[in-house]
């Protein structure tokens, strides 16, 4: 097993300010008790949220910041009391390695509404010492916060599933959707919503992506196996779509008008919001109460649903699209991520990258 008892001295990609311009950085782990992990990162996804975070867009930034919560990499040492995982298996980490445990959403297995979570990176450990994400040559990590990753699934294409992929299944099986017959829509082709179109369609769901352009069309109903295609501008093909939707998961990151896809869900439909934004959305009332429709949100999932996923996944034969870059293309990556310029989530590829230039 190894002994964790002394800190490790290791090499990440940090933003030092809100340019958000990463670049070698290196610090110490935390000191590790008998219940942690010690994790040798291999891949890690980039997320809209690390570009929200590396640039202070939701003013609670603190810097150097090591980014990066789609986590996949090797278990190198396990504390005493780890049972969940065995040096050598390939795990993922995502969006939060910690939680109080002792309130309300932690009894109830959803750790991830806790309100004393704690993220991944950009936060402060229980010991006091600033959390760090993916990107950088190790992780330890509390076993509860660890996923083993299913065996014969590629650990490249497992790391969005730790964030985009979960993020569409939690909703979709908390909210009752998960029977196979139902209407839905997926609004942004991004890394969140091509996963949607995917789980969507392997439960069996009609899925119609809405975007803003026709850009998209092909990839969406060639290439993804969407079955419908709106164009949110196309005011006559929106009007015939109107009250056809079961659900619509909005993936959208940026601000836009909700009543054009209020308009399109039936009786009790649900506008599951998604995108992280920082500053408030509009909509009028009636298009809310003549339907008894429901706005309502989820973040990621529990550990339990990502387990699920996983599995879900696996099963039904189900990755994500992604463009593999080494840490030295990384500043590259997230300005093209910023231009919507990626299909459809990029994968660092951290074991095979030299992280000290």
């Amino acid at each position: 097993m190894g002994s964790l008892e002394t800190e490790k001295t290791i090499i990440g990609w940090a933003a030092r300010d809100p340019s958000g311009v990463l670049s070698p950085y290196t610090y110490t782990l935390r000191n590790t008790g008998p219940e942690d992990v010690l994790i040798k990162v291999t891949y890690c996804g980039i997320c809209h949220t690390d570009l929200h975070q590396i640039k202070n867009d939701l003013g609670m930034s603190h810097y150097p910041m090591v980014p990066g919560h789609e986590v996949v990499g090797e278990v190198v040492e396990v504390g005493s009391d780890v049972s969940k995982v065995r040096v050598g298996d390939c795990v993922g980490v995502g969006v939060i390695v910690g939680c109080c445990r002792s309130c309300r959403p932690c009894q109830s297995d959803i750790e991830q509404y806790c309100s004393k979570k704690i993220w991944s990176y950009n936060d402060v450990y229980t010991d006091g010492k600033p959390t760090q994400g993916g990107f950088a040559e190790s992780m330890i990590v509390d076993q509860k916060f660890v996923l083993k990753i299913p065996d014969g699934m590629a650990p490249e294409q497992a790391a969005p599933l730790l964030c985009a992929g979960v993020t569409v299944y939690s909703p979709l099986s908390h909210f009752g959707l998960k029977k196979s017959g139902l209407r839905g829509g997926i609004l942004g082709l991004g890394g969140v919503g091509h996963m949607g179109v995917k789980i969507a369609k392997a439960m069996g769901h009609h899925v119609t992506v809405i975007s803003s352009s026709d850009r998209k069309r092909e990839e969406a109903m060639d290439h993804l196996g969407a079955d419908d295609y709106l164009v949110s501008s196309d005011s006559t093909r929106m009007q015939e779509a109107a009250d056809s939707l079961d659900y619509i998961i909005d993936t959208v990151p940026v601000f836009h008008p909700l009543e054009p896809y209020l308009s399109l869900l039936k009786l009790d439909g649900k506008l599951i919001l998604m995108g992280v934004i920082n500053t408030p959305l509009q909509f009028v009332t009636p298009m809310v109460m003549l339907g008894r429709k429901i706005i309502t949100g989820s973040f990621i999932g529990s550990m339990k649903e990502t387990e699920e996923m996983l599995e879900f996944c696996k099963e039904n034969g189900l990755t994500s699209m992604i463009e593999m870059v080494k840490m030295d293309y990384v500043n590259t990556a997230l300005e093209r991520l910023e231009k919507n310029d990626v299909r459809y989530r990029f994968v660092v590829d951290v074991a095979g990258s030299k992280l000290d230039q």
